[in-house]
């Protein structure tokens, strides 16, 4: 019998419901939209995730202990902000396709008022328009009637890739004492190395052209007389590689693996999920491209992992909420002050700067 449940939002790949399940929990609800990460999900989990979150009503998920959520880090990512702002368009919570979907995880929360939470982002989530994001963030959560703490963890203790991500993990405030700090798991004194991710033999494809070389030395060099560290990374075996991200598949340049008599090459798909922490026996049965996006876009397993056992302690030593004999009264709607109308699941569409900038506005008065 699981030790608890959970529903798995924004799933990707599966990552965070691999983490969980390793803690005991179980998977009852999933929800991601892409066709080629649902395709992926399915072939592993022998489920195909129900697919936009906002198409989605609150009576269609069954009750369940723990929410998650790798809510879209685009929107507030240092690379994605610099493309936006470059290409003139909105980032946050100005993001009308993605920056927003926050607010779908507090229509959740506010409706099925579970045991508790675990969100995941990027780092510059916290930093993100001086602040004012992530303020809003905490408050509403504050607000749902839930105790929130949260850590920047970097990955590389748990496999050897530089990954600084925001892990954001709640509790029901009835659930737990006034003075509930939840403790997020100890961090390994170091990490595996580089090369224990790495093929013995790979295919010639994944070494890098005379053409595609050239252009990354080129372009590195130009950054480089400007003074920017822009460039392409040749990643030490015996050390940690650079974050993988999901433009990967373009030219691996984050990430290079130097040969003997030959141009660098790039990772294969199958060692990306080594070095995102996916077991061996993971499948992956999308093209290169789509498996560069994916796992550049997931989350690390064994991370994941560690938080999981720890909000898994939590639940066996305060109980989950349905078992209290007693429930909080929630204050109604109270977080809603930050928008402008309600957000609840419809056809999908743009919801709009003003109410970002209303968000944000009050999100400065308190």
């Amino acid at each position: 019998m699981a030790k608890f449940t959970f529903i798995d939002l924004f799933a990707g790949i599966g990552g965070t419901r691999l983490g969980f399940e390793s803690a005991g929990g179980e998977c009852v609800f999933t929800s991601e939209w892409d066709k080629y990460s649902q395709k992926t999900y399915e072939a592993n989990f022998n489920e195909l995730p129900f697919g936009d979150i906002r198409q989605i009503e609150t009576s269609q998920i069954p009750d369940f202990d723990i929410l998650l959520a790798g809510f879209p880090c685009q929107p507030f990512s240092i690379a994605g902000v610099s493309k936006k702002i470059s290409l003139g368009r909105a980032h946050g919570f100005s993001d009308d396709k993605q920056g927003n979907l926050f607010f779908e995880i507090a229509r959740i929360i506010q409706d099925k008022k579970p045991s508790g939470f675990m969100l995941e982002n990027v780092k510059n989530l916290i930093s993100h328009d001086k602040g004012n994001t992530f303020k809003v963030i905490m408050n509403i959560l504050d607000e749902l009637g839930y105790n929130t703490t949260y850590k920047v963890i970097d990955a590389k203790y748990f496999v050897p890739q530089h990954r600084e991500r925001t892990y954001i993990v709640g509790f029901r405030k009835d659930m737990v004492p006034k003075d509930f700090e939840f403790k997020f798991p100890s961090i390994p004194e170091k990490g595996p190395k580089f090369s224990t991710i790495l093929d013995k033999n790979v295919d010639e494809k994944y070494t890098l052209s005379d053409k595609l070389w050239q252009y990354l030395v080129n372009y590195a060099a130009k950054h480089k007389e400007k003074g920017n560290g822009f460039g392409f990374g040749l990643t030490d075996p015996q050390g940690n590689s650079r974050t993988l991200s999901a433009r990967y598949y373009k030219d691996g340049s984050e990430i290079l693996i130097a040969q003997k008599g030959k141009n660098p090459r790039r990772l294969t798909p199958r060692e990306c999920a080594r070095l995102m922490g996916f077991p061996p026996d993971y499948k992956i049965v999308v093209s290169d491209t789509q498996a560069y996006k994916q796992f550049g876009n997931s989350i690390v397993v064994p991370v994941v992992s560690a938080v999981a056992n720890q909000i898994a302690q939590v639940l066996v030593e305060y109980g989950k909420a349905d078992e209290k004999a007693s429930k909080l009264e929630y204050v109604a709607n109270s977080w809603k002050k930050y928008i402008p109308g309600n957000i609840g699941a419809q056809p999908a569409k743009s919801t709009g700067l003003s109410i970002q900038t209303t968000l944000l506005e009050a999100s400065r008065e308190t």
